[in-house]
């Protein structure tokens, strides 16, 4: 077909550095003659490999699912993100119906999507909080807490810098927090200060004089830089100094260690109060300013002193006052305790750039870290950061997208423009190209359309679609029909999203569905139910007139009570072809019919003729019956101890066979299907009827 390649000889252009390879285990012995490839449920493709003598069927999970994360926990965070998800859109139905716009945005609204994110935050992760050990080990230097997951740190980035308005003046803080968190994502593709001190950990145990390890003053540097207090503290009482038989030889270099970690200690944070970390926090700017002034003030008094030159110990001497250095802001001094840019950037803005306050010119200091620390590969939290810092919304939807996949996205969206009206017109402003949809509403569609492709989580997709004004709602009839009618389960579960909806039509025709595959299928009585609930009238008329058909055929009190259970369900409402109200009456004569059966009962009997003739004078019951009817009931025409019909009875019933000699001269008239001497023993029963009857009276 022709087409603009793009110059790589494929219809869509791919600008991508590599390509993905996945490998394919199918333990089929060599060679594979034919493969056949297709798309199956969510993000896989279905692989069917045909070798010579045998063949297999394999799926392979394609990328942008995080491997982190099990399909069992994806499936709760699904489910789990559906009432907050639910909640935000009615809130923000309610506010634009209040303000009269077709903006939600308010000077409020981010407390709105800030409570939302909060919901959705926990779902990705809690606490894996390990036992507290009896006796505490003194060489544990990074404690075990959460599992970190990239998807929660990419949520928790987004959320703040575009949602928690509140935190704005100690952003550079949270961004600590933040790194000491889920730095250990970045091991992947990184060496990380995480990485170095868990490797360090493992080899404690062996080192003899911790104080002459380069490794020791390095990781302590690293550990300075970025912020991580409580582990330089702890890691400063391992020195050697403090070992009760060297106090009284080491005074001096205790001393000074002992000062360092007092300084650390009492470092100033520009934020609320930290439960359970050192530092001293405050508030405010200008407070935070002067305690920040007399702590530096305190570190320079400290370099100058002339205990340095005391000090016997050089690497003690050499470590504590790079200590300082990086405590002062010298530049080279970070550079070198960080391994990649975020931990240079976090470093800057803690010992370089203290006072800065919001996003402002933050961008430019990344690109200037990033030139400090060049990248030799990219983790996908890295893109996803310089895309914020940019403060571009379009670059951080496409790193979401492209990263973490289409329930980030769909969910993100709201963080993206919790706090600003043009994010907001971006990525919710109709456009020509995407057929007269929003970006948002594009999302949410592909969303829902992976939804849609899981048998487990199909009955959440509708959440999304009608959060689609656009094309959400036939997006959704399509999804509705598509559910199978088979399972009663899945039958009640449609007709209540249906009812949720308010799709009424749909779900009268689901139900419609539903009663006809029963009923081919041969549940008589399912079927039946399905197309009384969707009031299909048409389709219960041809169901009485195959009821009618077989009473013409004269049941037998074999199978007549299937059919005694489909005429109590099919009622009395509708009256199609000579009305339904015959085969009640009907029912009623064979049961007592089925009583005589039983035994010899003359009143049995009695109320058995008495249905018959109610049957014969009803105009309700169709002619072609009249016989039928009548060759059942031989035993009660017959019966020894007396006769049971009247004279008058008898003549109805005499003129009723004469009626019927009249209709088979008519060309439309149908033979029932009885024996052949049915007629004659008709009239031989009803002849003798009628002479036993008239001596009676």
């Amino acid at each position: 077909m022709p087409s603009d390649t793009g110059g790589n000889g494929s219809l869509v252009p791919f600008s991508g550095d590599s390509t993905a390879v996945y490998p394919l285990h199918h333990g089929l012995a060599s060679p594979i003659r034919r493969i056949s490839i297709s798309f199956s449920c969510g993000n896989s493709l279905r692989l069917s490999l045909f070798a010579a003598a045998s063949a297999k069927i394999v799926e392979v999970k394609l990328s942008g699912e995080d491997n982190e994360i099990s399909d069992a926990h994806r499936r709760r965070i699904a489910y789990g993100s559906v009432a907050p998800f639910a909640m935000l859109q009615s809130r923000r139905s309610s506010l634009s119906a209040l303000l009269k716009t077709p903006s939600p945005y308010h000077s409020d609204w981010w407390e709105h999507v800030l409570q939302y994110s909060k919901e959705i935050g926990s779902l990705l992760g809690g606490p894996k909080l390990t036992p507290s050990p009896i006796i505490e080990n003194p060489s544990a230097i990074v404690k075990g807490g959460e599992e970190a997951t990239s998807l929660k740190a990419a949520w928790e980035l987004i959320e703040m810098f575009y949602v928690d308005k509140q935190s704005q003046a100690w952003l550079p803080e949270r961004l600590v927090d933040w790194l000491a968190d889920y730095d250990s994502l970045f091991t992947s593709t990184h060496e990380t200060i995480h990485g170095k001190l868990v490797d360090f950990e493992k080899e404690l145990v062996n080192i003899q004089v911790i104080e002459d390890d380069p490794r020791y003053w390095d990781l302590l540097s690293s550990a300075l830089s970025v912020g991580w207090l409580d582990i330089v503290a702890k890691m400063l009482r391992l020195h050697g100094s403090y070992q009760l038989d060297q106090l009284s030889h080491r005074e001096i270099e205790n001393g000074l260690v002992e000062a360092v970690a007092l300084l650390i200690s009492q470092m100033p944070h520009l934020r609320p109060e930290s439960v359970g970390k050192l530092g001293e926090c405050y508030k405010s700017k200008p407070d935070f300013i002067k305690a920040w002034e007399k702590w530096r003030s305190q570190i320079t008094k400290l370099d100058c002193s002339p205990y340095w030159i005391q000090c016997d110990n050089q690497q003690t001497r050499e470590g504590l006052r790079n200590l300082l250095q990086i405590m002062l802001g010298n530049s080279e001094s970070l550079c070198m305790a960080t391994c990649y840019w975020i931990e240079l950037y976090i470093s800057h803005f803690l010992y370089i750039r203290p006072f800065t306050m919001g996003i402002e010119s933050m961008y430019n200091l990344a690109q200037k870290c990033i030139q400090l620390k060049p990248r030799s590969s990219t983790h996908r939290l890295s893109g996803l950061m310089i895309g914020i810092l940019e403060e571009n919304t379009e670059v951080v939807l496409a790193e979401c997208s492209r990263e973490f996949g289409p329930w980030l996205v769909a969910h993100a969206i709201e963080l993206l423009t919790a706090g600003s009206e043009q994010a907001e017109m971006l990525l919710h402003e109709e456009r020509y190209s995407l057929g007269g949809i929003s970006i948002a509403e594009l999302h949410r569609l592909v969303y829902a359309q992976i939804l849609s492709s899981h048998a487990l989580t199909w009955q959440i997709a509708p959440i999304y679609l009608t959060s689609c004004m656009k094309q959400g709602m036939g997006l959704l009839e399509n999804l509705l029909y598509r559910q199978s009618v088979q399972h009663n389960d899945v039958l009640l579960k449609n007709i209540e999203i249906c009812r949720l909806y308010e799709l009424d039509h749909i779900s009268s025709n689901i139900m419609k569905i539903a009663g006809v595959y029963h009923w081919k299928h041969g549940r008589k009585g399912a079927g039946v139910f399905w197309l009384q609930q969707a009031q299909d009238a048409s389709c219960l008329d041809r169901i009485a007139q195959q009821l009618f058909d077989s009473v013409g055929k004269s049941i037998s009190d074999e199978n007549f009570k299937q059919w005694e259970g489909m005429i109590e369900l099919l009622g009395s409402e509708s009256k199609p072809a000579g009305g339904l109200e015959f085969l009640h009456k009907y029912r009623d004569f064979k049961k007592s019919l089925q009583k005589v059966s039983v035994g010899k009962s003359t009143d049995a009997a009695r109320q058995a003729v008495g249905s018959l003739i109610l049957l014969m004078k009803n105009p309700s019951t169709p002619q072609r019956f009249w016989l039928p009817l009548l060759y059942d009931s031989l035993k009660l025409l017959n019966w020894q101890d007396c006769p049971l019909l009247s004279v008058s009875e008898t003549n109805l019933l005499l003129n009723k066979l004469q009626e019927l000699s009249l209709a088979k001269l008519r060309p439309q008239y149908t033979e029932p299907s009885l024996p052949s001497d049915a007629l004659s023993s008709i009239r031989l029963a009803l002849a003798i009827n009628l002479g036993r009857a008239i001596l009676d009276e």
